[in-house]
């Protein structure tokens, strides 16, 4: 019996001991191949000998101080470092403990933003369907998974949504991708005049997004043109990068690849690679001034933000993906990829493969050419995890991929050190998982 009030009360977990590299080793010895990164966090894999020492020597300098008292040389590193990678004037960086813890940070400083600068009327937020930014009220409110916020929405701030970014399939057949991509943002401006351009604080959007839809990339152009409505009606751009954010896409921040700097960034995740529970606010310097000339304060802190052995893993974690890892992630998604199709393109159940590096979704179908999604009564998502846990292969499969009801996907998001042997281990048992689950 387990005192813990586990996700689900009446599963039954095997008990992790131990880890080395891709692998998560239980406590009778079976080895299981990390390809999701728990989710999307072990980018380093386990057992990193760098982050470890890292930790081990902030340990015996200063685990802790309360930020209303102190700073750490650690987080002014940390800080310093995130500055100097992020394209743009996103020169402040606000440190908190978790993804969630983000999110909330960044609406509460874009409100702020506003309430500084005369324009308290400001109260409402957009964001996309299908989207998902944390599991606190803030960022459950402006998030799009509908099945998460069902059992909370009378208590949830009420934001807007417009449509995802989904060409699989929204794109219409006479259009070319960049034109789908520049209707379905368009969808914002239209929001924007229908709700009145002058009461919106901010527009939320995950650069990739994540668990909910199935590493959903939108198409060129899209956020270029997102950017220039928010900038003609003096909306925030708040990019949340929890899940695809700190290299995961290829590049350290996924924004980077869309031609746009955002007015707030939301990290977290890979941020340390585990090792540490941290995640940060990139904040542009035009919110930092508003605020620093208005009244000075950010009205907002978390206990443990800013944590020193938290800090001292992002750093070594940083340390690492600037040696030589970072710039592998590219190639090895890449292989991923190519040895995904090869094993799946002619599958009849996998409708989509997408993605950007090693951050990959591949979505599953009743029916590959009406693209007809799987019934949600059969949970098909539960027989992927479970099948794949037991081939060794832990992978993110999800349900309510198409609307928060229809439809399932599988996430992949190995450590970024994972080898091309690995990578075909991956997809060998990935393919006998779905062998087993389709039989």
């Amino acid at each position: 019996m387990t005192h813990i009030l586990q996700r689900h009360c009446h599963s039954t977990l095997p008990v992790v001991e131990g880890g080395q590299g891709v692998y998560l080793i239980d406590n009778e010895g079976k080895a299981y191949l990390d390809g999701c990164g728990g989710a999307a966090v072990s980018c380093l894999g386990h057992s990193h000998q760098g982050v470890l020492g890292a930790i081990q020597t902030q340990l015996h300098t200063i685990p802790y101080a309360h930020t209303s008292f102190f700073t750490s040389p650690v987080a002014e590193e940390l800080a310093e470092r995130l500055a100097d990678k992020a394209p743009g004037p996103l020169n402040h960086v606000y440190l908190v403990s978790g993804g969630s813890e983000a999110v909330e940070s960044a609406l509460k400083m874009a409100r702020q933003y506003f309430i500084e600068t005369g324009e308290a009327q400001r109260t409402r937020y957009i964001a996309r369907r299908q989207s998902y930014h944390g599991n606190t009220f803030g960022a459950l409110g402006v998030g799009g998974n509908m099945w998460r916020k069902a059992p909370f929405s009378p208590l949830l701030i009420d934001s807007e949504l417009i449509a995802p970014c989904y060409a699989y399939r929204d794109k219409k057949e006479n259009e070319s991708h960049f034109e789908y991509g520049q209707r379905v943002a368009n969808e914002l401006e239209s929001r924007l005049l229908a709700v009145g351009p002058d009461t919106v604080i901010a527009f939320v959007a995950e650069p990739i997004v994540g668990a909910t839809a199935g590493a959903l990339v939108a198409e060129e152009g899209y956020f270029k043109r997102i950017r220039e409505i928010c900038d003609k009606y003096g909306v925030l751009l708040i990019l949340d990068e929890v899940m695809c954010g700190s290299g995961r896409t290829g590049t350290y921040f996924a924004y980077e690849q869309e031609g746009v700097i955002p007015d707030l960034v939301t990290m977290a995740k890979g941020l340390a690679a585990g090792y540490q529970p941290i995640g940060a606010v990139m904040v542009h310097d035009k919110i930092y001034d508003a605020i620093a000339q208005g009244s000075g304060y950010f009205q907002h802190g978390h206990t443990f933000m800013a944590h020193p052995l938290a800090c001292a893993a992002a750093c070594a974690t940083l340390d690492a993906l600037e040696s030589n890892v970072l710039r592998q992630v590219t190639e090895k998604g890449d292989y991923l990829v190519k040895q995904l199709r090869s094993t799946f393109s002619d599958h009849p159940f996998v409708g989509d493969i997408r993605g950007r590096g090693l951050f990959l979704g591949i979505e599953l179908v009743e029916d590959k050419k009406s693209k007809t999604p799987f019934s949600p009564t059969r949970a098909l998502h539960a027989q992927v995890k479970n099948t794949a846990m037991h081939e060794g292969l832990m992978c993110y499969p999800m349900d309510g991929t198409v609307d928060g009801k229809q439809g399932h996907h599988i996430l992949l998001a190995p450590p970024f050190i994972i080898s091309e042997n690995e990578i075909d281990e991956l997809v060998l048992k990935l393919s006998r998982t779905l062998d087993k689950v389709f039989i």
